[in-house]
């Protein structure tokens, strides 16, 4: 039997480490790489067995343009996406291969492991690290396919032959895979075909937030503009139309209710609830308390202080199924809810007691459904820490319910237009559940903003995403990427009038 013919042309960055020199051999040695490019920030790099290509940005636009021009000539590119170590595993390309030829997937990905160093031995540990599967919502900027991918050259060269000159530094791979995804969505391998070292040890917690860094602005105009780009090609892009809201349709004996969902939070309820009691308004407010069956004194608590404040209403539902949205839904249509339901968590506080007053001050002067806040990152000593402000000054009026299909989140605090959340209700659910509304309500109404920190986030050991690891990150994201998946499809049938089923 002949053997194969070389099938790939690879691309690998270079920024003059030893690492890269052991990358090419093995692409070499591997009888499938016809031709291996280094992707170098100058023309003095040289590694033997590779050619090296002068490139502004790893990620650029220009870059990706050559990697599609160069690799031409065989059926396959492999791009290596980070300056890392990269050790391919027993027949991995020939199953990169595979897959992309069974399945006609013009990017192939696949599950890898991290080689970790424990500070303590000095030893090196392998770790398994899975990806999760691509969608038609897997549109965030931040999607993980690893840092090796196979490209079907044919496809990509298709799916981006009709896209114009761009002058993109830093999202160029961004546009080539979303291209990619309109022809065919990229297939996963849940298989460790390769191993690295993690290029970025940070929390999860740290790492959530870089969208919103100031420092990344000019990022994030690129990104956005690739995003909204791609939702007008797919027919999910909405104009800046807006249904009116009309706050007189319904009576309401409050003004604004806050929610706050409670599962043994003993140690933070208090301060929380004195925060919203502290509030100085024109009109009036209770706060709704759903206490989600605490054993710890959290109970006994809320009943002490609702006692001496009948502004405090604690609410401990009949089910016991409910995860954070089923508990917003349980306040939310409480007879006693306010015009406007307003977020505050079980650990956090208002930043002053003119918070409440604001909010329903925005809702009143922009008429709109929802109103999110911005929020400063503390600790419980109150002292400022990173990132610091999360304002999501990303948001425009009209182009935010656009763009928010690409990032993670909208902020806090969030408030909704009652009636419209009785109408739409809240996944039952403990992560994501904000995101979901958010996204449903921006379908058709706008989103008021407030730009100035009116709450505080108190980072602790018991947060839920102070620090994920691996499988609860990707259960997250996996869900996140579903909300979008089904927030394009509404898109979709909505700018082709199709009606929804009643």
């Amino acid at each position: 039997m002949p053997p194969t013919p070389p099938q790939i042309t690879a691309f690998v960055p270079y920024t003059g480490r030893d690492f890269t020199r052991a990358t090419v051999a093995q692409l070499a040695g591997s009888g499938l790489v016809a031709k291996t490019y280094l992707l170098a920030g100058g023309a003095g790099a040289a590694v033997e067995g590779a050619e090296t290509i002068a490139v502004d940005a790893l990620h650029s636009w220009a870059t990706m343009k050559q990697v599609v021009a160069r690799s031409a000539a065989t059926p396959y590119a492999l791009l290596v996406l980070h300056d890392t170590a990269v050790e391919l595993g027993q027949f991995a390309l020939e199953r990169f291969i595979n897959v992309a030829r069974w399945t006609g997937a013009p990017i192939v990905y696949s599950d890898y492991t991290d080689l970790r160093t424990a500070a303590a031995a000095g030893e090196r540990k392998r770790v398994p690290h899975p990806v999760v599967d691509y969608q038609l919502g897997s549109v965030r900027d931040d999607f993980d396919f690893g840092s090796v991918v196979l490209l079907d050259t044919g496809a990509v060269g298709r799916a981006i032959s009709d896209l114009p000159e761009e002058d993109l530094r830093f999202a160029g791979w961004y546009r080539l895979r979303l291209a990619a995804s309109r022809i065919g969505l990229p297939a996963r391998v849940n298989e460790l075909l390769y191993t690295k070292v993690e290029p970025d040890a940070r929390k999860t917690g740290e790492k959530q937030f870089d969208y919103v860094d100031p420092r990344n602005r000019a990022l994030q105009v690129e990104m956005e503009r690739v995003a909204t780009d791609h939702l007008k090609r797919i027919g999910a892009y909405l104009e800046p139309r807006f249904s009116s809201v009309d706050f007189n349709g319904q009576h309401f004996d409050v003004e604004a209710s806050v929610v706050i969902p409670v599962k043994n939070r003993v140690k933070t309820i208090g301060e929380a609830v004195r925060s919203v009691l502290e509030q100085r308004t024109s009109f009036p407010f209770n706060l709704i308390v759903v206490d989600n069956h605490s054993h710890d004194g959290t109970t006994h608590l809320l009943r002490e202080i609702a006692a001496a404040d009948k502004r405090l209403i604690v609410v401990i539902p009949q089910r016991h199924d409910l995860g954070i949205g089923g508990c917003w839904n349980e306040a939310v249509h409480h007879p006693r809810c306010g015009r406007f339901a307003v977020q505050l968590d079980s650990d956090d506080i208002y930043a002053d007691e003119t918070t409440l007053q604001r909010i329903v001050e925005v809702f009143r002067r922009e008429r709109c459904a929802m109103v999110i806040g911005s929020y400063q990152m503390t600790n419980f000593q109150l002292e400022q820490i990173p990132p610091g402000l999360i304002d999501h000054r990303e948001w425009t009026p009209d182009n935010g319910r656009n763009n928010a299909l690409r990032i993670n989140g909208l902020g806090a605090p969030r408030a909704f237009y009652t009636p419209v959340l009785r109408r739409i209700n809240i996944p039952n659910v403990s992560y994501g559940e904000d995101y979901a509304v958010g996204l449903a309500i921006s379908r058709e109404y706008q989103i008021g903003r407030i730009y100035e920190p009116i709450y505080l986030c108190r980072r602790w050991e018991g947060n839920s995403d102070a620090d994920l690891d691996v499988a609860k990150s990707n259960t997250y994201n996996a869900y996140k990427d579903k909300l979008r998946t089904i927030e394009i499809m509404a898109r979709q049938r909505l700018n082709a009038a199709v009606p929804a089923r009643p």
